[in-house]
C-alpha cells in the first residue's frame, strides 16, 4: 500500500513540479515523514534528503524540456545560481544536526508565512500596483526579479526545509508582471542549483544512527522512496512539459495557494 501512496503521490509531484514550480518538496516531505515513520527521530531528516534527490530529478527533467526562449531570462543570473547553491550546500549540512521538532515547526511556520504574503499583498492573486502588463523577469531597471544577495538564504532555508526555494522565488518571480506559467517555468532551474549540493551532502552522510537499518538508504536518503516517486512523476512531468495545461491565469494562482493550505493542514495533521 506504501508503494502505491508513493507513485501516486509522485504523480502529484511531477503535476506541481510544471504547474507550480514546486519540484516536489512540498508534497514530498510530509508524505515521506508518514511512511519513513519507524525511523523516528530520524524521519523527518530522511524525508528532507529524500525530497532533495527527488527534486533535483524533477527539476532537471522539467528544466531540460522548457522551451529556450523563456529559459533565457535567465541571462545574467550566473552568481545567483552559484549562491542558491552555497546556501543549499550550508543548508543540508545543518539540516543533518538540527532536532526533527525544529524540521517540522520550521516546515509550517514556511507555509504559514508564505500563505499569509500571497494573500496580504497584492501581485500574486491580484496585479500589483505599477507590475509590468508584458511578463517580463526584470523590474523597470531591467534587473532580474531575485536579487543575487538573497541566493544563498533561500538556499539554505530551502535545503535546510527540503522544499527546493520555488515557494520563495515562484512569488518574487511573479510579482515581477510574469504569468504563473512562466515564473513557474523559472523556478525549476533554480530549485535545481539548491537540490543538487543539498542532496550530494545527504546522499554522503547518514545523519542519525536508525537510517540505514530502517529504510533502504544511502547516506540519509530513502532510495526506495525516491525510485517510487520518481517512477509516478517523470512521464508526467515530460508529458506536461510538451503539451503544457492552458489554466487561467488568476485560477492557476488561486491552486497555488490551494495547494500550499492543503500541504500545511497535512504537517499540522502529523505533528512529531
Amino acid at each position: 500500500m506504501s508503494a502505491l501512496v508513493l507513485v501516486a503521490v509522485g504523480i502529484l509531484t511531477g503535476l506541481t513540479t510544471v504547474v507550480f514550480g514546486f519540484g516536489g518538496g512540498f508534497v514530498t516531505v510530509p508524505v515521506i515523514v508518514w511512511v519513513d515513520a519507524a525511523a523516528g527521530p530520524a524521519a523527518a531528516t530522511v524525508a528532507v534528503a529524500t525530497s532533495s534527490l527527488v527534486m533535483v530529478v524533477n527539476a532537471g527533467v522539467a528544466t531540460a524540456a522548457t522551451p529556450r526562449p523563456v529559459l533565457r531570462r535567465l541571462r545574467g543570473t550566473a552568481l545567483l545560481m552559484v549562491l542558491l547553491g552555497v546556501g543549499g550546500l550550508g543548508g543540508a549540512v545543518v539540516a543533518g544536526s538540527a532536532p526533527a521538532w525544529l524540521i517540522h515547526w520550521g516546515f509550517v511556520a514556511y507555509l504559514t508565512v508564505t500563505v499569509a504574503d500571497v494573500l496580504a499583498r497584492p501581485g500574486f492573486l491580484r496585479p500589483a500596483a505599477g507590475a509590468g502588463a508584458g511578463g517580463g523577469v526584470a523590474d523597470g531597471s531591467g534587473a532580474f526579479a531575485i536579487p543575487a544577495a538573497l541566493g544563498v538564504p533561500i538556499g539554505a532555508a530551502a535545503a535546510f526545509l527540503g522544499v527546493g526555494g520555488s515557494v520563495m522565488t515562484v512569488p518574487l518571480l511573479r510579482r515581477s508582471g510574469l504569468s504563473l506559467g512562466t515564473a513557474a517555468a523559472l523556478a525549476n532551474p533554480l530549485t535545481a542549483c539548491i537540490s543538487a549540493p543539498a542532496c550530494a551532502v545527504f546522499l554522503a552522510v547518514a545523519h542519525g544512527t536508525d537510517v540505514a537499518t530502517r529504510v533502504s538508504a544511502v547516506g540519509s536518503v530513502d532510495l526506495g522512496a525516491a525510485a517510487l516517486l520518481l517512477l509516478g512523476a517523470l512521464p508526467v512531468v515530460v508529458l506536461l512539459r510538451r503539451r503544457p495545461p492552458r489554466i487561467a491565469d488568476r485560477l492557476h494562482a488561486s491552486g497555488y495557494v490551494a495547494l500550499l493550505c492543503l500541504v500545511l493542514a497535512a504537517m499540522l495533521v502529523r505533528t512529531p
